[in-house]
């Protein structure tokens, strides 16, 4: 079998986020009263499943190493997907989406503080241009439950990001996504319990069924980005957009308004070119790089 292109790997990408975005559809259709603790306990198992076969035939040993930096992204992202839920049940799916894709954004400030890097002005630029759009998507004047918990889920993914560089690397992508989920299990058990709603075992289905379009999102970009260079196909993650109007029109009935679209536009459009301007200074610094002009893919 030849090897993926970069074009190949882009198909790989776009098809990725269409599962990224069934997972979050999974979530939106649950209705009522749900046990938000008892759902997000459901995901975590069905994950965890899911992922200790492949795991444990794939990469079964160095297990003891940098636990704390796991257990650490476990609770974050136990935040993100308790904020999951009110995210996806209180606003249209394609303005939860464009919220999520804040997180490039929220990770600017972050890596300053953390890890002491240093911003560009085009960074600068970028990271308020972004800022602005937020504001459009969320219309301060009409915030509700649901902007907060997608900004909160937002914060969550820059965080795990930020932290990938603090993982072992003895730790494939299997064992760190196995790892984060077991991790989280205890204290979502112990917030189930705290809860105090009577077991509810109907929504477990939906956490099934949103845990697999995750982990074929998450497989699909594994391949993706083993196969080009992430400058050269991550501008596909955005297509989730696409994909989160689409789903949201055809299963929702939802109609993205123009408030939504350009404050998508004001947060998606800096992030793009700063990817854009990296990819150039990269071409130009280094000494083995193609010296041919980048073809479009």
């Amino acid at each position: 079998m030849s090897p993926l292109t970069a074009r190949h790997a882009m198909v790989l990408l776009v098809l990725g986020n269409l599962a990224g975005v069934l997972s979050d559809a999974f979530i939106k259709t649950l209705e009522g009263e749900v046990a938000i603790f008892q759902f997000v306990l459901f995901r975590l198992l069905a994950a965890a499943a899911f992922l200790l076969p492949l795991v444990l035939w794939f990469n079964p040993g160095h297990w003891r190493v940098g636990l704390k930096w796991h257990l650490l992204r476990a609770h974050i992202l136990l935040l993100g997907a308790m904020c999951m839920v009110p995210a996806m049940t209180h606003l249209p799916i394609a303005t939860a989406a464009a919220l999520f894709h804040s997180a490039p954004l929220m990770m600017l400030p972050l890596a300053v503080l953390w890890y002491r890097e240093k911003l560009s002005r085009a960074a600068i630029a970028a990271a308020l241009v972004g800022f602005i759009g937020v504001l459009v998507v969320v219309r301060p004047t009409e915030i509700n439950i649901g902007a907060l918990a997608a900004l909160l889920v937002a914060f969550s993914l820059a965080c795990n990001n930020l932290l990938v560089r603090k993982l072992p690397r003895q730790h494939g992508v299997l064992q760190t996504l196995l790892l984060t989920n077991l991790f989280a299990i205890p204290v979502a058990t112990l917030l189930a319990i705290w809860e105090g709603k009577p077991w509810d075992f109907a929504p477990a289905a939906t956490a099934v069924g949103s845990s697999a379009m995750i982990m074929v999102y998450t497989g699909l970009c594994v391949v993706a980005y083993r196969a080009a260079d992430s400058s050269k196909i991550a501008s596909a993650e955005y297509t989730a957009l696409i994909w989160a109007g689409l789903v949201g029109l055809l299963w929702f009935g939802e109609r993205p308004d123009l408030p939504m679209v350009a404050g998508a536009v004001l947060i998606i459009t800096p992030m793009w070119w700063l990817a854009r301007q990296d990819r150039n200074s990269n071409r130009i610094t280094d000494p083995e790089a193609d010296p041919r002009p980048a073809q479009d893919v």
